[in-house]
This record gives C-alpha cells, sequence and structure tokens, in this order.
C-alpha cells in the first residue's frame, strides 16, 4: 500500500485531535446537563434534593466510592500469577 492510501483509511478517531474533541464535548454535556438543574421546578422528598447539582454532585462521588471500592476489593480477591497452572 502506498502512503497516500494510508493515510487515507486512518479513521477519525485516529487523527490527532479528534479524541480531545470527543473529551471537550462530553464535559460541555455535563455541564450543560448540571445548569439544567435550574430550568425546573423540583418537588424534593429530602432537603438534600433542594441543592442546586445535588444528582450530579451524588451520582460523581458514588461512582468515585464505587471505584475505590473496587480496588480494595481487588486487593481481597485477587488470585496468584500462578494459581491457573498445573
Amino acid at each position: 500500500m502506498s502512503e497516500d492510501n494510508q493515510q487515507s483509511d486512518k479513521r477519525w478517531l485516529d487523527r490527532p485531535g479528534s479524541v480531545d474533541k470527543i473529551v471537550r464535548t462530553v464535559y460541555a454535556v455535563c455541564a450543560l446537563l448540571f445548569l439544567a438543574d435550574l430550568a425546573y421546578h423540583k418537588h424534593p422528598h429530602f432537603a438534600a434534593e433542594e441543592w442546586f447539582g445535588f444528582y450530579g454532585v451524588y451520582g460523581f462521588v458514588s461512582c468515585v466510592l464505587l471505584v475505590l471500592a473496587a480496588k480494595e476489593l481487588r486487593r481481597l480477591l485477587k488470585r496468584d500469577e500462578g494459581y491457573y497452572d498445573s
């Protein structure tokens, strides 16, 4: 294959800067959804649900805690390298 064909065969994710565009887009969508919390009237069951951005912050903190718990579980449950060898 010639060099011109190899460059034209590149997918859009292989081009420099494409992944940065995706990350910026995800950040922008997250920010817009966070700000959308101002656009509707809430009917909370608990006082904390009235706070601005409560569900976004709650979801983020929960996700971080799940990742940290999984890391600790990995220490507890992991097997030795040669566990499946006979």
